[in-house]
């Protein structure tokens, strides 16, 4: 009742993340016009406000090394008042407790679909319109990118080690169009693609996300994706 004041919250959490020492998740409240970062504690204890916003902030990731340290992102949203849209344009932020907000990059950067590398020191994002996976480090902004033979790159993922890369891609995107989804060695820059998912229409229109979101799992022996080859919507695995 501190935090809210009769408020309503349309939103406790986009991605519910547990602190490097498990004592905590950390939420981005949406409770408009404030958006609220912080943090739950898994005893019950009383929510811990780290920062208000006073635009769309979310995609709060903790680092999986260090139970201070959250990464996060600007997003576009549209204010309920006016309608007035703000898009993004510098999407990727951190936030240590008890510190201001730093932007990741050096300078403004639109990009999207990031998270954390394993090491915790790296961050990885998608970089739609020229169709690459972006490596960076979050403490000094120097970054590596990695090239697709697309033309949008959606959402990408990488190995525990940093060394291999998957993403799915399309030509035009909408709900529910034809999309492929690629494997790359990021050492040689050698790419193979994995699948070509054929269009679903029906999903034209729909809020449900069909797009493959590959992602590296089980140790890294397999990859998992959202398929559409069968006719319907599945769920496909691949041996790496």
């Amino acid at each position: 009742p501190d935090v809210t004041r009769n408020r309503s919250v349309t939103r406790l959490a986009t991605h519910l993340s547990l602190s490097a020492d498990g004592r905590a998740f950390f939420v981005d409240v949406a409770m408009w016009p404030r958006y609220l970062f912080g943090t739950l504690p898994v005893d019950g204890g009383d929510f811990e406000l780290w920062h208000q916003f006073d635009r769309m902030h979310n995609h709060a990731l903790f680092c999986p090394t260090d139970p201070d340290l959250v990464l996060f992102a600007e997003d576009f949203h549209a204010e309920p008042i006016t309608g007035l849209r703000f898009v993004v344009t510098n999407r990727m932020w951190t936030i240590r407790r008890g510190e201001a907000p730093r932007s990741v990059y050096k300078e403004p950067t639109v990009c999207t679909h990031e998270w954390w590398d394993p090491d915790g020191i790296h961050a990885w994002s998608v970089w739609h319109t020229t169709g690459e996976t972006c490596r960076v480090n979050v403490h000094t902004g120097e970054f590596d990118r990695f090239r697709w033979p697309v033309t949008t790159c959606l959402h990408s993922h990488s190995s525990a080690d940093g060394r291999y890369l998957v993403c799915d891609a399309c030509d035009n995107w909408y709900r529910g169009t034809a999309t492929t989804v690629h494997f790359q060695d990021g050492q040689t820059g050698k790419t193979l693609k994995i699948i070509d998912n054929p269009a679903m229409d029906s999903y034209v229109g729909s809020s449900y996300h069909i797009d493959p979101h590959p992602r590296f799992c089980c140790g890294d022996r397999f990859v998992v994706f959202t398929a559409t080859v069968r006719g319907r919507v599945d769920l496909a695995m691949v041996r790496t």
